[in-house]
């Protein structure tokens, strides 16, 4: 993988790009999207029962609603969809090569685990936008939804069946192990989303006048200053993950 044109600039964008940090986001956004319509609506195909395939189906027509106002993002900055989203076509590959389900179950949790990932780090990085960019793609976005058909399905499913449940927290471990092993790489492939990352994390320090060292903020530099963002963005995903699984009744 690699990031077209230019360097990111303090703002988050990146010089030499159409539509900087903000293009590069709504084309991750879109991308991950097209992967979530299509594990959604594969498990609609062979849910258990009529409801839950109703319920998949539907959540499946959502996502590609929201996919379409991320790519009206992209276009307002000069780019179709596929110009959008094909930086980051292959980022899902080996991630799906090593997290093969064993069940129904297990691979609708996959699609949940890696999902919500995705759209949590999307979330993060809108925070180093520009407040003028940032307001059309966070409103594209989804945000967190407790009644998400998919997590209500896992919910009842765990609820019913301890066995189950302790699988599927086993499973949800080794998913999101995988899913934040991607954001590394993909930071360091795509420059528009490393600095985004690094905006993201100088207003956060801002907001509290040092970093996670304790020393002032914008003080650090270098791989100093990477690591540190690196690890705050992990552990805010890494947070927001326990709090998906919670809802899911199983551990994290």
């Amino acid at each position: 993988m690699s990031e077209q044109g230019g360097t990111p600039g303090t703002d988050g964008t990146t010089t030499g790009a159409p539509g900087g940090g903000t293009a590069a986001l709504a084309g991750l956004a879109a991308y991950t999207e097209l992967a979530a319509f299509g594990l959604l609506a594969s498990r609609s195909v062979d849910a258990p029962d009529l409801v839950t395939r109703q319920a998949l189906a539907a959540a499946a027509g959502g996502v590609l609603d929201r996919q379409r106002r991320l790519l009206a993002v992209a276009a307002d900055r000069g780019l179709d969809a596929a110009e959008a989203m094909a930086p980051f076509d292959g980022v899902l590959a080996d991630f799906d090569a090593r997290t093969t389900p064993g069940s129904w179950q297990e691979g609708l949790l996959k699609g949940v685990v890696g999902h919500g990932v995705a759209q949590d780090l999307c979330r993060e990085l809108a925070v180093g936008l520009p407040s003028d960019e940032a307001d059309a793609l966070r409103a594209a976005v989804r945000q967190e939804d407790a009644d998400d058909p998919a997590t209500t399905v896992l919910a009842e499913a765990a609820a019913a069946d301890g066995v189950l449940a302790s699988r599927l927290a086993l499973w949800g471990r080794r998913v999101v192990g995988e899913a934040l092993g991607l954001v590394p790489t993909l930071l360091a492939a795509h420059p528009a989303l490393a600095g985004l990352a690094e905006a993201a994390r100088s207003r956060a320090a801002a907001d509290g006048g040092t970093d996670r060292a304790g020393e002032p903020a914008g003080r650090r530099a270098g791989a100093d200053r990477s690591a540190d963002v690196q690890a705050w963005l992990m552990a805010r995903l890494t947070a927001q993950h326990t709090r998906r699984m919670d809802r899911m009744r199983l551990a994290a």
